[in-house]
């Protein structure tokens, strides 16, 4: 199973540029976050953060008792461990085969025999769809392949945390809806902790358990995925919606004058209706139950109170079409049939 990750009071700064100010969110063990927000409000940053390769001026990040900000470097560098990371081009070397490359973290990291390594790699490139590829250089094979080849190659050191930076670059519309169900077969599989961090409103709406978003150098928000997909925050519903009117401009966030402008504009139409929640991704036929799914459910259940209305509804609208779907009775043990 997955480890939860803490994060508590995270401040970012480069120099006199502040990228993100007082985050805290609760990553639950085993479950699929994705993270939001336009361009340049820091999200790749926070990844590197969560593991340890950047450095916040302030804040925690707890990983099974070790802060990856301010903790000892050799209690990082052991926890480091845990992770997969899997990059937005998916980093592969350009001169060494998909088998060499998928294999390189076992070989850099471990001592494990060649055939034993062959093994755990031809696994791996088996589960992302690559088999007969393994021999290619990553200039032979298409982008979506190289993107596969990467989630391979961070998944064959076991690890209990996956994080995936814009999986979905440069990916047309079939390729995304194909990487979508593997990253949700991929935790039925291992049941690890993922955070996905995309600008993908198709794998925003479908894969995750929860999701957050940065805007204006903060966490606007991070919970269940129905509190944001509910959400009336101007910046929320324009990023969902991918409307011009709105917070988010071109190159930075809009002035006063011109939002002004767009809510006398919007006070003139009827106001739209409520947004109806596409339904969660579920495993491909033949693999395990998500094991997240219970546990999310008595979490989300538990704090129902405390979630914004529409949120609410959603939720236990959800749940109640999910009690309700028919079930297959299997035959009994012996009935011969």
């Amino acid at each position: 199973m997955g480890i939860e990750v803490a994060v508590e009071g995270l401040t970012m700064s480069f120099g006199k540029q502040n990228i993100w100010q007082d985050v805290s969110l609760t990553l639950p063990a085993g479950e699929v976050s994705v993270m939001l927000g336009p361009s340049g409000t820091g999200k790749t940053v926070f990844l590197k953060s969560l593991i340890g390769l950047l450095k916040p001026q302030r804040g925690r990040v707890l990983i099974n008792g070790v802060d990856m900000v301010g903790g000892r470097e050799k209690d990082i560098y052991e926890t480091r461990k845990l992770f997969g990371l899997m990059f937005q081009d998916g980093a592969l070397f350009g001169s060494m085969s998909l088998f060499d490359n998928i294999a390189f973290p076992l070989r850099e990291h471990t001592r494990k025999r060649e055939s034993e390594i062959r093994r755990i790699v031809m696994e791996r490139i088996e589960l992302v769809g690559l088999l007969g590829a393994e021999g290619k250089l990553p200039g032979e094979i298409s982008g979506g392949m190289r993107k596969r080849a990467g989630l391979a190659r961070a998944l064959v050191l076991d690890p209990q945390i996956v994080l995936c930076d814009e999986p979905d670059s440069g990916l047309d519309p079939v390729r995304t809806a194909y990487l979508s169900q593997l990253l949700i077969d991929l935790n039925a599989r291992i049941d690890a902790t993922m955070l996905i961090v995309t600008h993908n409103l198709d794998i925003a709406a479908t894969v995750p358990d929860n999701m957050g978003m940065f805007f204006r150098r903060e966490l606007v928000t991070f919970g269940p995925r129905e509190v944001l997909l509910t959400s009336e925050e101007p910046v929320v519903t324009q990023f969902l919606a991918g409307r011009r009117e709105g917070p988010i401009g071109m190159s930075e966030e809009k002035d006063a004058a011109t939002l002004a402008a767009e809510a006398d504009g919007a006070a003139a139409s009827p106001p739209p209706g409520p947004r109806a929640i596409a339904p969660q991704l579920e495993p491909s036929p033949g693999l395990p139950p998500r094991a997240a799914v219970g546990r999310r459910r008595e979490r989300v259940l538990g704090m129902l109170d405390t979630l914004p209305p529409a949120a609410r509804a959603a939720i236990e609208d959800t749940y109640a079409r999910h009690a309700a779907a028919p079930t297959v009775s299997l035959p009994a043990a012996g009935s011969g049939s």
